[in-house]
Protein backbone atom coordinates (compact mmCIF):
# COMPACT_ATOMS: atom_id res chain seq x y z
CA UNK A 1 0.00 0.00 0.00
CA UNK A 2 2.73 2.82 0.66
CA UNK A 3 4.15 1.87 -2.52
CA UNK A 4 0.74 2.36 -4.31
CA UNK A 5 0.86 5.57 -2.68
CA UNK A 6 4.04 6.42 -3.65
CA UNK A 7 3.70 6.06 -7.23
CA UNK A 8 0.20 7.37 -7.06
CA UNK A 9 1.86 10.73 -5.71
CA UNK A 10 4.59 10.41 -8.46
CA UNK A 11 2.95 9.95 -11.15
CA UNK A 12 1.64 12.74 -12.50
CA UNK A 13 4.60 15.40 -11.66
CA UNK A 14 7.41 12.70 -12.96
CA UNK A 15 5.74 12.12 -15.95
CA UNK A 16 5.26 15.89 -16.83
CA UNK A 17 8.95 16.61 -16.02
CA UNK A 18 10.13 13.48 -18.12
CA UNK A 19 8.34 14.74 -20.85
CA UNK A 20 9.57 18.00 -20.43
CA UNK A 21 12.77 16.74 -20.26
CA UNK A 22 12.80 14.59 -22.94
CA UNK A 23 11.29 17.94 -25.27
CA UNK A 24 13.95 19.85 -24.53
CA UNK A 25 16.44 17.10 -24.76
CA UNK A 26 15.00 16.32 -28.58
CA UNK A 27 14.61 20.13 -29.50
CA UNK A 28 18.16 20.28 -28.47
CA UNK A 29 19.50 17.13 -30.20
CA UNK A 30 17.36 18.64 -33.41
CA UNK A 31 19.25 22.13 -33.19
CA UNK A 32 23.15 20.58 -32.75
CA UNK A 33 21.91 17.87 -35.58
CA UNK A 34 20.90 21.00 -37.94
CA UNK A 35 24.24 22.76 -37.24
CA UNK A 36 26.21 19.47 -37.89
CA UNK A 37 24.70 19.56 -41.39
CA UNK A 38 25.26 22.96 -42.01
CA UNK A 39 28.63 23.07 -40.72
CA UNK A 40 28.83 19.58 -43.09
CA UNK A 41 27.34 21.47 -46.19
CA UNK A 42 29.79 24.07 -45.77
CA UNK A 43 32.47 22.22 -45.51
CA UNK A 44 31.75 20.28 -48.85
CA UNK A 45 31.14 23.28 -50.56
CA UNK A 46 34.56 23.50 -51.95
CA UNK A 47 36.48 27.33 -52.29
CA UNK A 48 36.62 29.15 -55.50
CA UNK A 49 38.93 32.05 -56.26
CA UNK A 50 35.93 33.05 -58.91
CA UNK A 51 33.18 32.82 -56.63
CA UNK A 52 33.14 36.74 -55.89
CA UNK A 53 33.68 37.09 -59.55
CA UNK A 54 31.08 35.69 -60.81
CA UNK A 55 28.31 36.94 -58.37
CA UNK A 56 28.99 40.36 -59.38
CA UNK A 57 29.17 39.37 -62.77
CA UNK A 58 25.41 37.78 -62.22
CA UNK A 59 23.84 39.82 -59.57
CA UNK A 60 25.09 43.08 -58.71
CA UNK A 61 23.88 46.43 -60.49
CA UNK A 62 27.45 47.81 -60.11
CA UNK A 63 28.42 44.91 -63.10
CA UNK A 64 25.28 46.65 -64.81
CA UNK A 65 26.29 50.15 -64.14
CA UNK A 66 29.84 49.66 -65.50
CA UNK A 67 28.91 48.20 -68.51
CA UNK A 68 26.07 50.61 -69.52
CA UNK A 69 28.34 53.29 -68.80
CA UNK A 70 31.49 52.01 -70.74
CA UNK A 71 28.63 51.21 -73.87
CA UNK A 72 26.91 54.85 -73.49
CA UNK A 73 30.55 56.47 -73.69
CA UNK A 74 31.40 54.10 -77.04
CA UNK A 75 28.00 55.91 -78.51
CA UNK A 76 29.58 59.35 -77.83
CA UNK A 77 32.93 58.14 -79.22
CA UNK A 78 30.99 56.52 -81.87
CA UNK A 79 29.97 60.43 -83.30
CA UNK A 80 33.12 61.77 -82.34
CA UNK A 81 34.71 59.21 -85.23
CA UNK A 82 32.15 59.51 -87.67
CA UNK A 83 33.21 63.06 -87.60
CA UNK A 84 36.52 63.07 -87.73
CA UNK A 85 38.13 60.95 -90.81
CA UNK A 86 41.60 60.96 -89.29
CA UNK A 87 40.19 58.36 -86.73
CA UNK A 88 40.92 55.19 -86.17
CA UNK A 89 40.39 52.46 -83.60
CA UNK A 90 43.32 50.08 -85.00
CA UNK A 91 46.37 52.15 -85.43
CA UNK A 92 48.59 49.60 -85.55
CA UNK A 93 46.67 47.48 -88.09
CA UNK A 94 44.97 50.47 -89.71
CA UNK A 95 47.57 51.75 -92.55
CA UNK A 96 47.88 53.38 -96.33
CA UNK A 97 45.05 55.97 -97.07
CA UNK A 98 41.81 54.76 -95.22
CA UNK A 99 39.91 58.22 -94.47
CA UNK A 100 37.05 57.49 -97.10
CA UNK A 101 36.63 53.93 -96.21
CA UNK A 102 33.41 52.82 -95.02
CA UNK A 103 33.19 52.59 -91.39
CA UNK A 104 33.43 50.14 -88.98
CA UNK A 105 33.57 49.01 -85.22
CA UNK A 106 34.89 45.96 -84.12
CA UNK A 107 34.10 44.26 -81.16
CA UNK A 108 35.40 40.87 -78.86
CA UNK A 109 32.22 38.88 -78.44
CA UNK A 110 32.88 36.65 -74.64
CA UNK A 111 32.03 38.87 -71.88
CA UNK A 112 31.71 42.26 -74.25
CA UNK A 113 28.64 41.45 -75.53
CA UNK A 114 27.90 37.97 -75.11
CA UNK A 115 27.76 37.36 -70.85
CA UNK A 116 29.28 33.77 -70.34
CA UNK A 117 29.13 33.81 -66.88
CA UNK A 118 26.53 31.19 -66.23
CA UNK A 119 29.52 28.98 -67.61
CA UNK A 120 32.18 30.50 -64.91
CA UNK A 121 29.11 29.56 -62.67
CA UNK A 122 28.87 26.19 -63.86
CA UNK A 123 32.79 25.83 -63.04
CA UNK A 124 32.51 27.59 -59.45
CA UNK A 125 29.35 25.14 -58.41
CA UNK A 126 30.99 22.09 -60.02
CA UNK A 127 34.43 22.34 -59.14
CA UNK A 128 35.78 22.15 -61.93
CA UNK A 129 38.01 25.23 -65.05
CA UNK A 130 37.90 26.05 -67.92
CA UNK A 131 38.17 22.77 -70.70
CA UNK A 132 37.46 22.89 -74.70
CA UNK A 133 35.02 20.52 -74.55
CA UNK A 134 32.64 21.67 -71.95
CA UNK A 135 33.35 24.98 -72.92
CA UNK A 136 32.08 24.40 -76.79
CA UNK A 137 28.83 22.48 -75.12
CA UNK A 138 28.31 25.78 -73.83
CA UNK A 139 28.45 28.01 -76.26
CA UNK A 140 26.10 25.14 -78.42
CA UNK A 141 23.59 25.78 -76.32
CA UNK A 142 23.43 29.08 -77.02
CA UNK A 143 22.81 30.28 -73.12
CA UNK A 144 24.82 33.52 -73.09
CA UNK A 145 22.80 36.78 -72.48
CA UNK A 146 24.07 40.09 -73.71
CA UNK A 147 25.76 42.19 -72.08
CA UNK A 148 23.77 45.34 -70.63
CA UNK A 149 24.17 48.19 -73.24
CA UNK A 150 25.88 46.05 -76.07
CA UNK A 151 22.60 45.12 -78.01
CA UNK A 152 21.76 48.65 -77.55
CA UNK A 153 25.53 50.12 -78.72
CA UNK A 154 25.76 47.95 -81.65
CA UNK A 155 22.06 48.73 -82.39
CA UNK A 156 22.98 52.80 -82.61
CA UNK A 157 25.69 52.11 -85.31
CA UNK A 158 24.29 50.01 -87.35
CA UNK A 159 21.40 52.90 -87.58
CA UNK A 160 24.47 55.23 -88.51
CA UNK A 161 25.54 53.17 -91.53
CA UNK A 162 28.38 51.47 -89.08
CA UNK A 163 29.49 47.85 -90.05
CA UNK A 164 29.53 45.66 -87.06
CA UNK A 165 32.33 43.03 -86.51
CA UNK A 166 32.73 40.82 -83.73
CA UNK A 167 36.36 39.41 -83.69
CA UNK A 168 36.43 36.70 -81.17
CA UNK A 169 39.01 33.39 -80.19
CA UNK A 170 35.53 31.09 -80.25
CA UNK A 171 36.57 28.65 -83.09
CA UNK A 172 35.42 27.76 -86.53
CA UNK A 173 32.79 25.13 -85.06
CA UNK A 174 31.03 27.19 -82.67
CA UNK A 175 30.54 29.66 -85.09
CA UNK A 176 27.42 28.72 -86.21
CA UNK A 177 25.77 28.41 -82.40
CA UNK A 178 27.50 32.14 -82.02
CA UNK A 179 25.24 33.16 -85.22
CA UNK A 180 22.49 32.28 -83.55
CA UNK A 181 22.90 33.37 -79.83
CA UNK A 182 23.37 36.70 -81.24
CA UNK A 183 21.21 36.73 -83.44
CA UNK A 184 18.53 35.95 -81.03
CA UNK A 185 18.88 39.35 -79.49
CA UNK A 186 18.77 41.33 -82.06
CA UNK A 187 22.78 42.18 -82.54
CA UNK A 188 23.27 43.49 -85.89
CA UNK A 189 24.30 40.81 -88.46
CA UNK A 190 25.13 40.63 -92.34
CA UNK A 191 23.48 37.43 -94.19
CA UNK A 192 25.74 38.30 -97.34
CA UNK A 193 28.62 38.89 -95.58
CA UNK A 194 30.86 37.18 -92.44
CA UNK A 195 31.47 39.76 -89.91
CA UNK A 196 31.96 37.29 -87.01
CA UNK A 197 35.49 36.40 -87.17
CA UNK A 198 36.69 33.52 -85.39
CA UNK A 199 40.16 31.95 -84.94
CA UNK A 200 41.02 29.13 -87.03
CA UNK A 201 38.63 30.79 -89.54
CA UNK A 202 41.93 31.72 -91.97
CA UNK A 203 45.03 29.90 -91.70
CA UNK A 204 46.46 33.27 -90.44
CA UNK A 205 44.47 32.99 -87.79
CA UNK A 206 44.73 30.06 -86.03
CA UNK A 207 46.66 32.24 -83.18
CA UNK A 208 44.74 33.57 -80.69
CA UNK A 209 46.34 36.98 -81.24
CA UNK A 210 43.60 39.14 -83.18
CA UNK A 211 45.73 41.77 -84.73
CA UNK A 212 45.40 39.48 -88.24
CA UNK A 213 42.05 39.52 -88.07
CA UNK A 214 41.72 43.54 -86.99
CA UNK A 215 43.97 44.32 -90.14
CA UNK A 216 41.81 41.98 -92.24
CA UNK A 217 38.49 44.15 -90.96
CA UNK A 218 40.88 47.38 -91.81
CA UNK A 219 41.71 46.97 -95.39
CA UNK A 220 38.38 47.47 -96.77
CA UNK A 221 37.15 49.93 -93.50
CA UNK A 222 37.89 52.25 -90.71
CA UNK A 223 37.54 51.01 -87.79
CA UNK A 224 36.14 54.10 -85.63
CA UNK A 225 35.88 51.78 -82.23
CA UNK A 226 37.64 48.72 -80.64
CA UNK A 227 35.88 47.05 -77.95
CA UNK A 228 36.84 44.39 -75.69
CA UNK A 229 37.55 42.98 -71.95
CA UNK A 230 41.18 41.77 -72.27
CA UNK A 231 44.39 43.15 -72.88
CA UNK A 232 44.70 41.04 -75.66
CA UNK A 233 41.60 42.34 -77.79
CA UNK A 234 43.48 46.05 -78.06
CA UNK A 235 47.01 44.06 -78.70
CA UNK A 236 49.27 41.39 -79.44
CA UNK A 237 51.46 42.29 -76.97
CA UNK A 238 49.56 41.56 -74.18
CA UNK A 239 51.92 38.79 -72.48
CA UNK A 240 54.89 39.00 -70.26
CA UNK A 241 55.45 39.94 -66.98
CA UNK A 242 53.41 42.89 -65.07
CA UNK A 243 56.16 45.52 -65.42
CA UNK A 244 56.34 44.40 -69.39
CA UNK A 245 52.37 44.54 -69.76
CA UNK A 246 52.02 47.88 -67.80
CA UNK A 247 54.24 49.28 -69.77
CA UNK A 248 52.51 48.81 -73.33
CA UNK A 249 49.48 49.58 -71.99
CA UNK A 250 51.13 53.34 -70.87
CA UNK A 251 52.49 53.10 -73.93
CA UNK A 252 48.57 53.36 -75.76
CA UNK A 253 47.61 55.74 -72.84
CA UNK A 254 45.97 57.66 -75.69
CA UNK A 255 43.60 55.09 -76.74
CA UNK A 256 42.02 54.19 -73.50
CA UNK A 257 38.27 55.87 -73.30
CA UNK A 258 38.54 56.98 -76.82
CA UNK A 259 39.12 54.25 -79.51
CA UNK A 260 39.82 51.94 -76.96
CA UNK A 261 36.88 51.25 -74.29
CA UNK A 262 37.05 48.07 -71.71
CA UNK A 263 34.50 46.15 -70.48
CA UNK A 264 35.00 45.39 -66.76
CA UNK A 265 35.52 41.48 -66.71
CA UNK A 266 36.83 39.97 -63.15
CA UNK A 267 36.37 36.75 -64.15
CA UNK A 268 39.16 35.63 -66.16
CA UNK A 269 41.68 37.04 -68.83
CA UNK A 270 45.49 37.59 -68.89
CA UNK A 271 45.25 38.74 -65.84
CA UNK A 272 45.17 36.29 -63.57
CA UNK A 273 48.01 34.36 -65.16
CA UNK A 274 50.99 36.69 -65.16
CA UNK A 275 51.63 36.50 -61.40
CA UNK A 276 53.03 32.95 -62.36
CA UNK A 277 54.29 33.97 -65.40
CA UNK A 278 51.78 31.71 -67.49
CA UNK A 279 52.98 28.52 -67.02
CA UNK A 280 49.94 26.73 -67.18
CA UNK A 281 51.26 23.57 -65.70
CA UNK A 282 51.80 24.69 -62.17
CA UNK A 283 48.78 23.23 -59.57
CA UNK A 284 45.92 25.15 -58.36
CA UNK A 285 48.06 25.69 -55.25
CA UNK A 286 50.57 27.15 -56.86
CA UNK A 287 48.86 29.44 -59.07
CA UNK A 288 46.79 30.74 -55.81
CA UNK A 289 50.14 31.30 -54.21
CA UNK A 290 51.77 33.19 -56.59
CA UNK A 291 48.80 35.87 -57.19
CA UNK A 292 48.95 36.17 -53.11
CA UNK A 293 52.61 37.04 -53.27
CA UNK A 294 51.29 39.50 -56.43
CA UNK A 295 49.26 41.69 -54.19
CA UNK A 296 50.36 44.71 -52.28
CA UNK A 297 49.01 44.53 -48.55
CA UNK A 298 48.53 46.42 -45.68
CA UNK A 299 50.80 45.01 -43.10
CA UNK A 300 47.84 45.61 -40.26
CA UNK A 301 47.75 47.03 -36.62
Amino acid sequence: MPLDIERKQKSPHSTALILALSLVLGLSACASQEEESQEQAMAAAPANDNLNAVLWTQRSVEFKGSAMTAYQLARIRLDQALANRKWTGVPAEQTGSYRRLPPAVVLDVDETVLDNSAYQAWNVTAGTSFDPKTWTSFVNSQMSVPVPGAVEFTQYAASKGVTVFYVTNRVAEEEAATWENLAKYGFPLDDKMDTILVRGEKEEWKSSAKSARRAFVAEKYRVLLNIGDNFSDFTDDYKGTEAERLQVFEANAEHWGKEWIVIANPTYGSFESTPYGNDFKLSDDEKRQAKRDALTSWPGP
